[in-house]
């Protein structure tokens, strides 16, 4: 995570994109260095993609939140394709 204070909520009462995103390379950074399980990295990761799925897929959510949550729910599909090809 960067070291930046950041408020845990925007104005609207939503985690910005950023967070996510952040979640996401940690996570490819422990794996990648070892310093994390595969199977806990695959959980998390699951998680991430569950919960980012059911932000997007949000009717009411607003359409400057949907790019950003989209971009991570990416990155976080590409992870877990990267994982499940770890033994």
């Amino acid at each position: 995570m960067s070291k930046d204070t950041k408020e845990a909520l925007g104005p609207d009462g939503l985690p910005g994109h950023d967070y996510f995103l952040e979640a996401v390379n940690h996570i490819d950074e422990a794996v990648a260095n070892n310093t994390i399980a595969a199977g806990a990295a695959k959980g998390i990761v699951f998680s991430l993609v569950e919960t980012l799925g059911a932000m997007v897929g949000d009717p009411d959510l607003p359409n400057h939140l949907k790019s950003g949550y989209m971009g991570a729910l990416d990155l976080a599909v590409e992870l877990e394709a990267k994982l499940a090809k770890l033994k």
